[in-house]
């Protein structure tokens, strides 16, 4: 593959709803483009994109991938288009917020017979945060039963008027010929229904839905400028080449989005798609600007997108293989990467060699002899940089901003299936992880359990195949248990005795105690002693508050840590011989025990401050839920762009399976974060079905 100068490159990432069509377009255009000789399809599992083995098993995209196609546009020459094909499915939002980092514009791809999908409306609400240019792409439009014009007329209502149509579909005898070129005024038909296209008349059945979006377009082309819109309303007309230009300039600017149209299996569509890219969507000098630190100085710094300058570049993406290895997938900021460079690791402070470099092709990896400003391709086996991370030169460190990935908050328990496979397991997690930043897993000590957190259930599952089918080790999942505390409602007195005889020195403590609620449930315990005339002599005092830290840790009713408590020592005695620290300890043990047990003891749970934000149209089904998980809903906010914000308090044991359920209950549209607020006590029915869960639990781990 030939070098490109920046002027050349567009960087276009492909979105939308899972199973609208992005992967078939983009081995469309690659097929169009020569790339390959036959075009795969998704459920056959032969496509450039979906090379993964759980890809192919599942029929959808997991992972984004990289596709580099060259196209030759006939006014521009020969440019390259790095199409960045991105999952549709929620789970894997962090593929497509990693995809986005890089991107510097997107084609949205709506399936025409399912219309607006939630990932139609997720994709556009990520391209206007990120301030991506953007273009439509109707695909499907073989299907007879699909209404182009009815797509239209939603994508405006819910878009707004930037929505202009640059296509309108032909159709004969049911069947999807070919479409009219709005700013040309021109039909085109497919040549024996594949996908080139010719000149060719426009039927007097479209003339009328033409003149509607023909006045549409030339209304966006005139909000170009105070003296086109002049133009506009005196009656005049503008040319082609105005038209262009009107459109280029507002298309790259996200004043206006056209809408395109084709069919992804019969490729049609494809060759006017990467005319428009061309045109329309900005190369990386024209578009949004990458903003860093410049180290030296503390400054801000803007990429230029200048080869001469010296080389900077942002880690994006990581692929970890066990077949094709591990490649560190890199966008060139600033001046130009070439093989065997010694390139700094600004983040780790630290240098690594460059090796070949490579631009990825899906699974396939085709050498380079240097990648310019604005370029996307790979360098293999670099042993310390990650996703994220900024390479430079030592000389000149720039640190670009990293990309912002959605926190994971779904979670599940794991053990080993096999004995003895814990180091393999570790081991083939932290690869999965350096894949994929929304998966993560936490040792839960407190709770002798490791968990493994993702976006929603389905990626978890994913992570847990591909560990077995690349790592060849097994883990099961199974519910978490939660972090409950322990503590009391009332004080008590309680004594403890320990003694014990087996020929020579004995062993002998005793103590009396009083046990009552601290008030402060962020500490364990509270010790004091009020001991006098030396019934216990200072130096086992240490030895008693021994005692009752070694109980807290493991509290008497449910054996959870033990909060909120202060024990006063009042008084006791001792033998002179037979005393120790050891007998002291058992028996402030075995007062905190009977004494607890005795003082109205209660659980604690968890709870967190939880956000939930969900259409408007759905605040109702929302809130009656989180009422249902014993929540406590403190509050709504409007962002005033028809989504509410839903705060509310509740027992994080009651989100357990709520991804799931809240998309079932937004169409896919709601998502939620928390994070932990304080420690409450637990209604009796929970406390009792608790308790007697520990207590077999605990039972079990004895046998």
């Amino acid at each position: 593959m030939k070098v490109y100068e920046t002027s050349q490159i567009r960087n276009v990432a492909l979105l939308g709803h899972g199973g609208a069509g992005k992967t078939t377009i983009a081995e469309a255009m690659a097929f169009v483009t020569g790339a390959i000789g036959k075009m795969g399809t998704v459920t056959a599992g032969n496509t450039i994109s979906d090379f993964d083995k759980e890809e192919q098993k599942r029929g959808f995209s997991i992972s984004t991938s990289v596709i580099p196609i060259e196209y030759t546009d006939a006014k521009n020459g020969p440019i390259k288009i790095n199409l960045l094909d991105t999952p549709g499915y929620f789970d894997f939002v962090g593929e497509v917020e990693e995809a986005v980092s890089a991107a510097d514009a997107a084609i949205i791809v709506v399936n025409c017979k399912a219309g607006i999908e939630p990932g139609t409306i997720k994709a556009w609400e990520l391209c206007e945060k990120n301030d991506l240019p953007r273009i439509i792409f109707v695909t499907n439009m073989d299907d007879d039963k699909a209404s182009y014009k009815d797509l239209l007329i939603k994508l405006e209502s819910r878009f707004g008027k930037k929505v202009a149509p640059l296509h309108l579909p032909i159709r004969e005898n049911e069947k999807f010929v070919g479409f009219v070129n709005i700013a040309k005024m021109k039909g085109r038909r497919f040549v024996n229904g594949g996908s080139k296209y010719q000149d060719g008349d426009i039927p007097e059945s479209v003339q009328h839905d033409l003149e509607i979006a023909r006045e549409t377009l030339m209304e966006a082309v005139a909000e170009y400028n105070e003296e086109y819109m002049e133009r506009y309303f005196s009656g005049e007309t503008f040319t082609e080449d105005e038209i262009y230009a009107a459109l280029g300039d507002q298309v790259a600017t996200g004043d206006m989005v056209p809408v395109m149209m084709g069919s992804g299996l019969n490729a049609q569509g494809a060759e006017a798609l990467m005319n428009a890219i061309v045109r329309y969507l900005p190369s990386p000098d024209r578009a949004r600007v990458e903003e860093g630190v410049d180290v030296n100085t503390g400054e801000r710094f803007t990429a230029s997108y200048k080869a001469d300058s010296n080389l900077s570049a942002k880690v994006f993406k990581t692929i970890v293989d066990p077949f094709i290895g591990k490649y560190s997938l890199v966008k060139i900021c600033t001046g130009t990467l070439k093989p065997d460079t010694v390139i700094y690791n600004v983040p780790k402070e630290s240098e690594e060699k460059s090796g070949k470099i490579f631009v990825l092709r899906g699974k396939e990896t085709i050498e380079v002899p240097e990648l310019k400003a604005g370029d996307i391709g790979a360098m293999a086996k670099l042993n310390l940089t990650q996703t994220g991370d900024t390479i430079a030169m030592k000389n000149a460190p720039i640190m670009y901003h990293r990309p912002k990935i959605s926190q994971p908050y779904t979670y599940k328990a794991y053990t080993a299936k096999n004995k003895g496979e814990e180091d393999k397991i570790a081991s083939g997690l932290a690869k999965l992880m350096d894949e994929d930043l929304t998966l993560k897993t936490v040792v839960d000590a407190e709770n002798r359990q490791s968990l493994i957190y993702g976006i929603g259930d389905q990626q978890i599952d994913i992570a847990v195949s591909k560990l077995q089918s690349r790592y060849k080790a097994e883990i099961e999942l199974d519910k978490p248990k939660f972090a409950f505390r322990e503590t009391i409602r009332k004080k008590v007195e309680a004594p403890g005795r320990y003694k014990k005889q087996s020929g020579g020195h004995g062993q002998f403590g005793d103590v009396k105690m009083s046990f009552e609620p601290s008030g402060d449930l962020s500490t364990p315990y509270v010790f004091e002693e009020q001991v006098f005339g030396g019934s216990v002599p200072k130096n086992y005092f240490p030895a008693v508050e021994k005692g009752i830290a070694e109980c807290c840790t493991k509290g008497p009713l449910a054996a959870y840590p033990v909060v909120g408590i202060k024990a006063i020592l009042l008084d006791g005695s001792y033998h002179p011989v037979d005393s120790s620290e050891m007998a002291f300890k058992m028996a402030a043990n075995i007062a905190f025990k009977k004494g607890f047990m005795e003082a109205n003891p209660i659980l604690l749970e968890p709870i967190v401050s939880l956000k939930v934000n969900v259409p408007d149209s759905n605040t109702g089904d929302v809130m009656g839920d989180l009422n249902r998980r014993r929540g406590r809903v403190l509050g709504m906010e409007s962002d005033h762009h028809g989504r509410q914000t839903i705060s509310a308090d509740i027992p994080i044991s009651e989100l357990y399976g709520y991804s799931t359920d809240l998309r079932s209950m937004t169409g896919g549209l709601g998502d939620f974060s928390y994070e932990f607020s304080r420690y409450e006590q637990c209604p009796g029915d929970v406390q009792k079905k608790e308790v007697e869960a520990r207590a077999a639990l605990l039972k079990g781990d004895d046998e």
